[in-house]
């Protein structure tokens, strides 16, 4: 039988994916599910004209959001809805918004390895890394090191990065989401079914057993 096909796309700064992600993380250690669905990571740059250095992100979320307080009341939010799937978010420490291609990057050099449980765990990192550490994740010593941490290989990491590999990969799955109709993140797409917004594990449960019933059928 086939093994059920599931698809997130995310951006690294949006911080409803990783709570979507980990929703759906719960959602695969259900019973008749987890360890025969492989997950796919694919990049969805919510900012691809944000400088490579990144911006301040007081003065980038008070523009994009028109006050400071707005910001930080929807944070609140975030913050909350983390604690509920398990991860932690500190704004306090989070200086920058940065761009995020170079992240995306080595999630693509993860997926290439063909090892799965370390593409996630490199995923669950680089989002830790920047919601609950502040850490620069728009940068290249940044993510060797976090890479690092999750058991890659520093030197192939920085070659790959200082490469244009992983950039083509990146736009022409940019297209596909486009003919998808896919314009937002967090969206997990699981054999075929479109699911928009950091769903709650039981959504995903639903939709991996409808897919499996669907493959037995």
């Amino acid at each position: 039988m086939r093994a059920i096909q599931v698809e997130i796309h995310y951006d690294f700064i949006c911080p409803w994916c990783w709570i979507g992600q980990r929703n759906l993380a719960v959602a695969l250690a259900a019973p008749g599910i987890g360890e025969t669905v492989p997950v796919h990571y694919v990049p969805f740059e919510l900012n691809p004209s944000m400088p490579v250095e990144g911006m301040d992100r007081r003065g980038y979320r008070t523009r994009k959001f028109g006050s400071w307080a707005r910001s930080q009341s929807m944070d609140a939010q975030v913050t909350a809805a983390g604690l509920t799937a398990g991860v932690e978010f500190h704004y306090d420490k989070v200086l920058r918004t940065p761009n995020t291609r170079l992240a995306h990057r080595l999630m693509q050099f993860a997926q290439s390895l063909d090892e799965p449980k370390k593409t996630t765990a490199l995923y669950h990192g680089i989002c830790a890394a920047y919601f609950s550490e502040g850490r620069d994740i728009g940068a290249l010593d940044t993510l060797i090191a976090i890479a690092t941490e999750h058991a890659f290989d520093a030197d192939g990491v920085r070659s790959y990065l200082l490469s244009a590999s992983g950039n083509a990969e990146i736009e022409v799955q940019g297209g596909g989401a486009n003919r998808l109709g896919i314009h937002s993140v967090p969206t997990i797409v699981i054999a075929g079914d479109i699911i928009s917004g950091a769903q709650p594990p039981s959504v995903f449960i639903n939709a991996l057993r409808s897919a499996v019933e669907r493959r037995a059928a």
